[in-house]
């Protein structure tokens, strides 16, 4: 089977006449990578911001608003806990019945949870029972993005132009501010178009709609290439099939854990920008900023991250993922410093726009290399279930408590001291890629 090379400027233009041909493209790889991550980044960010402006009243009125936040991220953070279960779960399913019923019934879970939020009664109405199937609708999130795994960032990963590896690993990441960007825009229009009662009573629930839409038209977007017989045998020809967890785990036990850690950076910092900065508006700041007016400014801030993650595409290709996610932590270390600077320390404005603007730049150029970090931590016959098994302990150690952190921090200490959560996180990316040699590339 033949694989094209082309240059990225003509990979996607290529990727309509790949099948006429009998071969994949990376550009038509890179589109359903990127059109999952979309749905998937989306959802989450989705509940992210409804943690903050939303659950708080709707289902714990009962006690403060802070007190109310910090319960909302702790459910938050139950989508990364059962993402590992996930990945078990439907790892019999893949087994059993293949890639593309698996793939199915995951978004299909995914989809449902996420449409069954929309319609949750709030705690005036069903008590604690209302927490109870929140906490399950967000478990269920989990899971079902755990089952999304579909093997195409490996194979991206692998069959990207040998000189091109780092901009094709930099693609599917373009996801995740596209998704923020769609998902703090609808929720900015709600807020700023309907009355707080009518928000808190209906209009929340209609982002939950829309990410149930868009997860069925990624469903059949990845679909239509998963079970095409050229991607069949692609990903066959290439051993993206599930590994013997046993020897994986006997075999790629020192790649798995520092494997994890390599991304530790951008994924602290991952939620630090997105929503932990509105929980900073709505609890903790005397400035006077509106919630429309911080997402306004976290929109933009996607587009400033979007700009780093092609940056760093660029880069990587000069100077390594491996230097690259190592410039970037550095960055990110430098930037956790500045935190203790008076502009950030005491929660100025012009200190909260700088960190959320700054923040969004480096999180773009950091999380654009770390999937491919990832990735290439393993040989390809383990790719497929390591990184998989990899991803799941890298967000839940990284991303799963970072809002609730930041929050507890900046309210015990000061805003200021959230850049030590950051300078923790870039240290243990950088003692990872110290003690890992083999994260430079390993795409054979």
């Amino acid at each position: 089977m033949a694989l094209s090379t082309a240059h990225p400027s003509t990979a996607l233009s290529s990727s309509s006449t790949a099948h006429a041909h009998g071969s994949v493209s990376p550009g038509e790889i890179a589109i359903g990578v990127v059109i999952g991550r979309l749905s998937e980044m989306f959802d989450f960010f989705v509940f992210g911001i409804a943690s903050v402006l939303v659950f708080p009243s709707v289902f714990f009125p009962f006690v403060d608003a802070r007190t109310a936040t910090f319960y909302s991220f702790a459910i938050f953070s139950l989508a990364f806990v059962a993402r590992p279960f996930g990945s078990v779960l439907f790892r019999l399913v893949h087994e059993r019945y293949g890639r593309g019923s698996k793939l199915t019934l995951a978004l299909f879970v995914l989809g449902t949870a996420t449409a069954g939020i929309a319609f949750l009664p709030g705690y005036k109405t069903l008590g604690e029972w209302s927490i109870v199937l929140l906490a399950l609708m967000r478990m269920a999130q989990g899971v079902g993005i755990a089952g999304s795994w579909d093997g195409l960032p490996s194979l991206l990963a692998l069959n990207a132009p040998e000189n091109r590896r780092g901009w094709f690993a930099m693609l599917p990441q373009l996801g995740g501010p596209i998704g923020f960007f769609i998902a703090a825009g609808l929720f900015a229009f709600l807020v700023s178009s309907l009355t707080p009662p009518d928000f808190l009573e209906w209009g929340w629930r209609y982002p939950f709609c829309v990410a149930f839409a868009i997860n069925v038209v990624a469903l059949f977007a990845r679909l239509r290439l998963v079970v095409t017989p050229e991607f069949t045998a692609l990903l066959q020809t290439r051993e993206l099939e599930p590994s013997p967890i046993r020897e994986l785990l006997r075999t790629q036990r020192a790649g798995i854990v520092l494997g994890a850690f390599a991304p530790l950076a951008s994924f602290a910092l991952f939620h630090v920008v997105t929503v932990f900065p509105l929980s900073w508006v709505t609890l903790l700041t005397t400035e006077n900023v509106s919630v429309v007016e911080c997402l306004s400014v976290q929109m933009f801030g996607a587009l400033l991250c979007i700009v780093g993650m092609l940056l760093s595409g660029q880069i990587a290709d000069r100077i390594g993922r491996r230097a690259t996610l190592a410039l970037g932590a550095g960055l990110i270390a430098l930037f956790s410093l500045a935190g203790l600077l008076p502009v950030f320390l005491h929660g100025s404005l012009i200190g909260a726009l700088l960190f959320v603007l700054g923040g969004f730049v480096l999180l773009g150029f950091t999380h654009a290399q770390a999937a491919g970090a990832i990735n290439s931590t393993f040989p390809s016959r383990y790719r497929y279930s390591g990184a998989i098994i990899t991803s799941d302990l890298a967000w839940l150690v990284g991303a799963a408590f970072a809002p609730l952190a930041a929050l507890f921090i900046a309210s015990r200490f000061g805003v200021g001291y959230v850049g030590l959560y950051l300078l923790s996180g870039a240290v243990g990316t950088l003692m990872a890629l110290g003690i890992n040699r083999s994260l430079e590339m390993r795409d054979d």
